[in-house]
């Protein structure tokens, strides 16, 4: 919800390309995205069927797998697929994503811009990531 709120409000208040503020390292910039994530370039039709794929894929593990008895877990697949629709019903609704956190960092390194829907792809797949190598470490620990 966070996520297409934040988008339409910088549809609705800033133009493409306009940035607040104009300097600083860390902007509000509306960006239109037709790649994938981070603006990644591909072609239209691999945005289009890579996130539903993906989407379709983790919710369908989701329901076999899971709720998992962990917390944290169960966390990770719902920023992941929480992040997934919100990317997803923008590129059926207007072919593109709004990215809009811009960020220019050390010695004017520029990161591609984001959204809310990105950083929780993302913050999902590296907890997810996480989960499951300190998971594997306990297994391999116990037969040790």
């Amino acid at each position: 919800m966070a996520d297409q709120v934040t988008k339409l409000l910088v549809r609705e208040n800033l133009a493409v390309g306009e940035s607040i503020p104009q300097e600083g390292a860390i902007r509000l910039t509306h960006v239109t995205n037709s790649g994938i994530i981070f603006g990644i370039d591909v072609p239209t039709v691999v945005s289009l069927i890579v996130p539903l794929l993906v989407v379709i894929g983790a919710l369908s593990l989701y329901s076999r797998y899971g709720p998992f008895d962990s917390l944290p877990m169960n966390v990770a697949v719902a920023l992941f697929i929480g992040g997934s629709l919100g990317n997803l019903i923008d590129r059926l609704v207007s072919g593109y994503v709004t990215d809009f956190v811009d960020l220019r960092l050390w010695s004017g390194y520029h990161w591609p811009a984001f959204n809310f829907a990105d950083a929780a792809i993302l913050a999902g797949t590296l907890l997810f990531i996480t989960l499951v190598l300190r998971l594997q470490l306990k297994r391999a620990t116990k037969h040790d």
